[in-house]
């Protein structure tokens, strides 16, 4: 999507869902901005009438981001909470046309925002084309680590490679999602273990767990623009460590931009979550809570409510060193008490250990997906299930930090056989327990943008993983019954057996999910669970809940190569009860069975 300046009283023609940038120049000079300035426009057009808030940009300069999400004429006046002339009363208007059917196959984005379906499990573009969220876990995107070039030239896949090489290279293996962090609280290399700070701010006793953890010095996080914020801070002994969160600094923003707005230009949602939990608890406690970080969030959503995004509060990746996740509640009400939410409906939602309702409560109305996250083997599936069957309204849910090929202390080799197993059974397990939103895909390396010669491994090696190409065959297997699998509820206890006693593993488990109709069902077997398949198998695996006296046209789905292999009819009895089919090995395999008669 476009930006596209408009001065006062102008009129131009845009397209539906590009974005409008209006740019106002303050007649007043101000101390602080960021903290002392709120602009905003009011945008009417067909079938939409909101308040627009904007953000600072630099020097004098404020701008506000605006989308056309129908055909027609739009308007829009300025205001802000100054008496300034630069700031206020200024209008234009712009007219906005759809897309050819043509374009629209060109960049998907080009359909609107992602939102929830009607049922509230899955995700669409607002003209109702489904959307299954295929997304990689790139959280130092904005830094220098995801080099930008200037020219489109193709570089290969290694140490000179460019952010746009690897945009290129995951779209073409089918991911339409990327996952970043606006800010990180690693600022530099800076020679502390990182938020030592704590120990002395907060009096919590966590130096060591952090030092036994492994945890090593902080990592140089700029851009091109230089940190997200200022230095000095405030924090006691660390005010080089810690910068000060309410001087921000926007050339770093402004540098994020462009990859942003490269993303969407691919075709690519951006889910962008304002901050790592690291920062929470200096922020806190020597800043003012929650209005200062609510600021923050804020700033963060305005900056990209007119991007096909997602958004979000927090990055609540573990429940350490961290106020506990309900405090995030506090900030994140506050900015839709106070500004509403994001006007163009971008869903909110949050990375978390264990699961966003989990952590966030029944109280927390600002998520609209959840997620699950962090917990890296096949018990914690279990949480999507629970989001869909607890969660009122229903919202989506999908997997937000599944296993990792690669991460330590699994003790896993990143790319092997077993790496590959474990991030599959991410996948299907997640999908078929209730994460119908999607998958995001993880993998050491490439979530901190590793790229020092001492770093194992560095980030265009775990890019080349087979399991990261795998994720692909994810989204051909929940599509290929068309938006049906959208209908499909999660309920593992309709196969049998379900589960071994390996609690913390990825294998020995099955997962199903079925439609109510009971005409589709969807499976997935995780390796080891083979010799239970077969008509004649005394052991007498089975599936449950089938249409009485039914048959069903059995169809194996080998998730590594995304090749579909017929297991034939097979009938149900009195009893509702269907047999397993033979497997066609001993490795994981899914299964698809659509009923072709009944009764």
């Amino acid at each position: 999507m476009t930006a596209t300046p408009h001065g006062s009283a102008s009129i131009d023609t845009v397209n539906v869902w590009d974005k409008v940038e209006v740019t106002l120049v303050a007649a007043r000079r101000y101390a602080n901005p960021y903290t002392e300035v709120v602009v905003w426009v009011d945008l009417a057009g067909p079938g939409f009438e909101r308040r627009v808030y904007g953000f600072w940009d630099g020097g004098n300069t404020f701008r506000v981001r605006l989308l056309a999400t129908q055909p027609g004429v739009w308007s829009w006046t300025s205001g802000s909470n100054q008496d300034d002339a630069g700031l206020n009363g200024h209008r234009g208007r712009f007219t906005a046309e759809a897309w050819s059917e043509e374009e629209l196959a060109a960049n998907p984005c080009r359909r609107g925002i992602v939102r929830a379906t009607a049922n509230g499990h899955a995700l669409e573009y607002p003209d109702g084309t489904p959307f299954f969220l295929l997304g990689d876990t790139w959280w130092a995107t904005p830094t220098f680590r995801y080099p930008w070039h200037e020219d489109d030239e193709p570089r290969p896949i290694g140490p000179g490679m460019g952010f746009k090489d690897m945009v290129r290279y995951r779209r073409a293996q089918g991911y339409n999602a990327i996952a970043m962090l606006a800010a990180l609280p690693a600022w530099a290399n800076d020679g502390h273990p990182a938020q030592i700070w704590l120990d002395e701010a907060q009096g919590l006793g966590v130096r060591d767990a952090w030092q036994q953890a492994g945890t090593s010095s902080a990592k140089d996080m700029h851009n091109e623009g230089g940190r997200a914020f200022l230095f000095p801070g405030r924090v006691p002994g660390y005010r080089d460590v810690f910068p000060d969160v309410d001087r921000l600094n926007p050339a770093y923003f402004q540098a994020m931009d462009r990859k942003v707005d490269y993303l969407n230009a691919q075709g690519m949602v951006v889910f962008i979550e304002a901050a790592r939990r690291d920062l929470g608890m200096a922020w806190k406690t020597f800043y003012d809570w929650p209005e200062s970080y609510a600021r923050y969030v804020q700033y963060v959503f305005c900056r990209y409510q007119a991007n096909n995004s997602i958004l979000s509060p927090i990055h609540f990746d573990w429940t350490r060193m961290s106020p506990p996740g309900r405090a995030y509640n506090e900030p994140a009400h506050l900015v839709l008490d106070t500004y509403g939410p994001p006007p163009f409906g971008n869903l909110l939602s949050a990375n978390a250990s264990g699961s966003t309702y989990a952590n966030f409560g029944r109280e927390a109305r600002w998520v609209t997906l959840h997620q699950i996250g962090n917990w890296r083997e096949h018990n914690a599936y279990w949480y999507l299930t629970e989001i869909y069957r607890d969660v009122e309204p229903p919202r989506p849910a999908l997997n937000g930090e599944p296993f990792y090929p690669g991460w330590p202390p699994s003790g896993i080799a990143g790319d092997s056989v077993e790496a590959e197993r474990a991030s599959r059974s991410g996948m299907y397990g997640s999908f078929l327990s209730g994460g119908l939103a999607g998958h995001i895909y993880g993998a050491q390396g490439l979530w901190g943008g590793d790229i020092e010669p001492e770093a194992s491994p560095r980030m265009w090696e775990s890019l080349q993983w087979r399991s990261g190409d795998q994720l692909r065959h994810l989204g051909t297997f929940a599509l290929s019954e068309g938006a049906r699998y959208r209908d499909l509820a999660p309920d593992s206890d309709l196969v049998y057996p379900q589960r071994t006693v390996e609690v913390l593993g990825n294998s020995g488990w099955a997962y199903c999910a079925r439609t109510p109709d009971r005409t589709l069902f969807m499976l997935y077997f995780e390796r080891g669970l083979a010799g239970f398949g077969g008509l004649n198998n005394p052991r007498r695996a089975g599936i449950r809940g089938a249409l009485r006296n039914g048959r069903y046209r059995a169809t194996w789905y080998d998730p590594r190569t995304g090749a579909w292999h017929d297991a034939g009819t097979l009938a149900s009895d009195e009893s509702c009860l269907l047999p397993w089919p033979e497997f066609p090995d001993e490795e994981d395999w899914a299964l698809k069975l659509v009923a072709v008669g009944a009764p």
